[in-house]
């Protein structure tokens, strides 16, 4: 059991047994020892491990049984083994810290993931996805305006979201799984654009909805991407913000809207398009047109603030004020020194 820890850890920072081994002065054979738990680590030695995978020696020793099912990426290229080695190790982490917190808490305030039971038990088409988009909208009780937060939205409502690097390519978008009684998991390369992370959260979280529900033979990845754009900006919004019909579409107004509605500039182009509001040559011809000025190499205007998670540290914090955990527990769940948990408890982060 120690020795897988050790594995974990070291993917989660993406080491190799020779790095790690370089990192503690040790021989990469001692260090497969430790792995294959042919060989128990001295505490000493157990001491300078953790500080070498930043993390704290508790961590070795917590009982857990993550384990991640059902992973599927969201990649513009294929990833290296490590890097998804590396990603699916930090987020194995990250839901056994959950799973600790969980089981501390009141049973009340688990958040279960729910698909309202009244979605068509079988979607045949894409512009079905608009109404579902719609019903999932009013069952969560988000309204029909844009959503502030988009995390906070998928959290309060059972889906574990979670931040992490990536790669170093920069080809991780995201992915989904499903974890801990068929919890559904979504991460998002913490380093991009808010704009994309949404889209990214918003077509995880169609996959979701889709589920048992597609006629036989449809692609999948259509009616997620049609799912995501229609929950960010719903058919009534993109009307109101650029009417029903338009012979011609500004690009300035499509950047004051990703403002608004925090959806990249290509995903309101693409939405223009499920909705016809403009006729398909004159979006070819603006497709072609941004094409050659090079605009798609990077996204366009301004960037969106990236989002971040926030129910696992309130949690934390409420765990601790309320005495369900000390201080020394609440550093550990949270991965901190106990010294900058006081400080923050304080207000003095």
């Amino acid at each position: 059991m120690l020795g897988e820890r050790i594995v974990r850890a070291r993917n989660a920072v993406g080491l190799s047994q020779r790095g790690l081994a370089e990192r503690l002065s040790l021989s990469a054979m001692a260090i497969s020892k430790y792995e294959r738990d042919e060989v128990v680590p001295a505490s000493d030695q157990l001491l300078r491990l953790a500080q070498a995978l930043g993390v704290r020696i508790e961590y070795f020793f917590r009982d857990s049984d993550v384990e991640l099912r059902n992973v599927e990426y969201r990649t513009r290229k294929p990833l290296k083994v490590a890097a998804k080695r590396q990603i699916e190790a930090e987020v194995a982490d990250h839901m056994e810290r959950w799973q600790e917190l969980e089981a501390l808490l009141p049973s009340a305030d688990r958040d279960l993931f729910i698909v309202p039971d009244h979605l068509p038990e079988q979607i045949m088409a894409l512009e079905e996805m608009e109404e579902i988009a719609l019903l999932l909208r009013d069952a969560w009780n988000l309204g029909h305006n844009p959503i502030p937060n988009l995390i906070d939205a998928l959290e309060a409502h059972g889906v574990r979201v979670f931040t992490v690097d990536g790669d170093e390519e920069g080809r991780f978008d995201g992915l989904s799984a499903t974890c801990c009684n068929d919890m559904p998991v979504v991460v998002v390369g913490r380093h991009w654009p808010g704009d994309r992370q949404r889209f990214t959260l918003a077509h995880e979280l169609g996959h979701l909805v889709l589920e048992g529900r597609l006629a036989e033979g449809l692609d999948e990845e259509k009616f997620a991407n049609r799912f995501a754009g229609a929950f960010l900006v719903p058919e009534e919004e993109m009307y109101r913000a650029l009417g029903q019909r338009r012979k011609e579409i500004d690009l300035q107004e499509l950047m004051l809207l990703k403002r608004e509605v925090g959806a990249s500039v290509q995903a309101l182009l693409y939405r223009i398009g499920d909705l016809g509001i403009l006729p398909f040559t004159t979006r070819q011809q603006m497709w072609r047109r941004l094409k050659k000025q090079g605009l798609f190499e990077e996204e366009l205007g301004d960037l969106y603030p990236p989002e971040q998670t926030h129910l696992f540290m309130h949690r934390v914090y409420r765990a601790v004020a309320e005495g369900l955990i000390g201080d020394g527990k609440g550093a550990e769940l949270l991965g901190i020194p106990v010294s900058e948990l006081r400080r923050c408890r304080h207000q003095e982060c």
